[in-house]
């Protein structure tokens, strides 16, 4: 056990840490030269096209160092703020970590939330500089960033290029001397805890895990903690680049383990496993449950394929345990899901991987995030609100509150005025603005979730030139003055795209909204009228004419009673058509509100 080493690389979205992990598996023979290619651990079409990192992975090198022979289990974790539950499920399996930073823009907000996740739990941090290549490179100014954050020595930062391989056989060097090895006893009760779980079509799932004490053998009779159910071990490994089927799995190693699962509902990651012959006292304590924080409805766009969604979702948490769902109908849209996300990144990969992984197309509703509500008749009871048509009845409600993160901004200084105006135009409350160095800032603001839903993302990246790092943590509830705005289409209320809105706000998006849905909905026979109402007061308004027929063609000449009498004619016919007439909102509709500053 001496000999293993386990640790994960943790740094701000596009630092180049799978570019670095790749130099590691070719620098240790783990993968050949003949199949190497670009983010070699990023398995999903979309990882490759976008450059990022959505889902952590976990490999195992042999390397042979001074002598003897090593075992290093990497695993390589996503850098963007939505999937910082991946993260700190990685950290938790770990004894060390690498942390990377890009020599070319410096320390960015992200690297210091996932440096204190892994502070937090005792890890080993070994600071890295990449991208030393490039002719913008700052070695000096970056290096002092990273002595002020971490309280590191000038000699302990590695200087590496993932591009040209610079650097890499140090960071070997210094996994091997610096992470301290797992501890654990082989002769304990079996306690391993599930950090991961794939869905293989042909094996079932598949749970990834970090045997702490014990030893699990191939046949063998095991239990999940949390669950209580006793499977066989049919099959256990270790990850290479494929799996690598063993006869058992030691105290400190990583491995997988196929039991014939088939139910997504019996895997938990976090769970622990151990034998039911000999049990674990207690399950590992690893990492905190996820808390969503941008829900929406998806919908088939076909009500038939309802099944079907429900079915693609499954599987996908379990490829992706921080996505949450529980059914629901709507009037407008039928049945479907309601869906925690844990940011709109996260929302869109997930749409975009039931349409490539599941064929599913669906439809999104407006985001929104989840409040409480105070009724006045039960004060100290909370009504949590995760949709707006769940929200009782104004009248009888005390108060409402709404989520609040502690967002942290870093940026050049020359963007800070336009970032702070678009701050406040959010709502948000200046808290603390920091000079890290001379020409770099970080602005401390508390903000409603609710504004950075959204476009926030988007459009600080736009002030800022891209120059701004976003990171936020959410730091509990406080009440506002928040309204329920509807929208009606000739009358009829569409619950999908119902929200609620902070009173100030409500004039201006109900405006904004109708004018939007007056571009996308089709013309009728008849008129539509398009409303923004809060309660029975309606706020704003747009009309859709109706497509008329020439009536007054067949006269001409002739007294102009015939002419009116024909147009009062028609005019009759378009009241009845706008009584029974129904207005088809056309998927465009629902997303086009989340673009309402295009």
């Amino acid at each position: 056990m001496k000999n293993i080493r386990n640790f994960c690389i943790i740094a701000h979205i596009d630092h180049g840490k799978s570019t670095l992990a790749d130099r590691l598996l070719q620098t240790t023979g783990t993968i050949s030269d003949r199949d190497m290619q670009n983010q070699a651990l990023d398995d999903m079409d979309l990882e490759r096209e976008r450059g990022i990192t959505i889902k952590s992975h976990a490999i195992q090198m042999n390397y042979h160092f001074e002598g003897e022979d090593y075992i290093l289990n990497l695993i390589d974790t996503p850098g963007h703020v939505d999937f910082s539950y991946e993260v700190s499920r990685s950290i938790a399996a770990c004894e060390g970590a690498l942390l990377i930073v890009d020599a070319t823009q410096g320390i960015e907000a992200q690297t210091i939330s996932n440096l204190y996740l892994a502070l937090e739990h005792d890890l080993e941090i070994i600071p890295i500089l990449n991208k030393m290549d490039l002719a913008s490179a700052m070695p000096e100014e970056v290096s002092d960033q990273i002595i002020e954050l971490i309280g590191c020595k000038m000699e302990d930062i590695i200087p590496a290029s993932g591009k040209t391989g610079l650097g890499v056989d140090k960071i070997l060097e210094a996994v091997i001397h610096k992470i301290p090895s797992p501890k654990g006893d082989e002769n304990a009760p079996l306690q391993a805890m599930i950090f991961d779980s794939v869905f293989n079509s042909f094996r079932g799932i598949i749970a990834y895990y970090r045997v702490k004490n014990g030893v699990i053998k191939k046949g063998q009779k095991v239990r999940f903690f949390n669950t209580g159910k006793d499977y066989f071990a049919d099959e256990i490994g270790v990850l290479k680049m494929d799996l690598l089927p063993k006869k058992e799995v030691r105290a400190g190693d990583v491995g997988y383990i196929i039991s014939g699962i088939k139910q997504a509902n019996e895997v938990k990651v976090g769970d622990t496993i151990t034998s039911p012959e000999n049990p674990c006292e207690s399950a590992i304590k690893g990492f905190e449950d996820v808390k969503p924080m941008v829900f929406a409805g998806i919908y088939p766009v076909d009500t038939e394929d309802y099944e079907e969604l429900r079915f693609s979702m499954e599987k996908l948490k379990l490829n992706d345990s921080s996505l949450v769902f529980e059914p629901e109908s709507s009037a407008a849209l039928g049945f479907g899901f309601r869906c925690g996300f844990l940011g709109m990144l996260h929302m869109e990969i997930i749409q975009e991987r039931l349409e490539r992984e599941f064929n599913m197309t669906v439809i999104t509703t407006v985001p929104n995030v989840s409040y409480h509500s105070f009724m006045r008749k039960t004060p100290d009871e909370i009504f949590i609100v995760n949709n707006p048509s769940e929200l009782p009845d104004p009248s009888g409600v005390d108060r409402i509150e709404e989520p609040y993160i502690k967002a942290q901004i870093i940026t050049k200084t020359e963007y800070v005025g336009s970032i702070m105006t678009l701050c406040i135009d959010k709502r948000g409350e200046l808290k603390n603005q920091v000079y890290l160095t001379q020409d770099r800032v970080e602005i401390t603001f508390e903000m409603p979730l609710a504004e950075i839903v959204f476009d926030f993302y988007d459009r600080l990246k736009t002030v800022s030139k891209g120059y701004a790092s976003f990171d936020y943590h959410p730091i509990g509830y406080k009440e506002s003055d928040l309204v329920k705005m509807d929208l009606l289409l000739n009358g009829e209320q569409v619950d999908a795209l119902s929200a609620l809105v902070h009173r100030n706000n409500a004039f201006d998006l109900g405006k904004r909204i109708c004018l939007k849905l007056r571009e996308l909905i089709p013309r009728q026979q008849f008129e539509i009228p398009i409303q923004a109402a809060i309660g029975a007061k309606i706020i704003a308004r747009e009309t859709i004419k109706a497509l008329r027929k020439d009536v007054t063609a067949k006269c001409y000449g002739g007294d102009i009673s015939r002419k009116r009498k024909l147009l009062e004619k028609q005019k009759v016919g378009k009241k009845r058509m706008r009584q029974v007439g129904r207005v088809e909102v056309p998927q465009e509709a629902f997303l086009a509100v989340l673009k309402l500053n295009d």
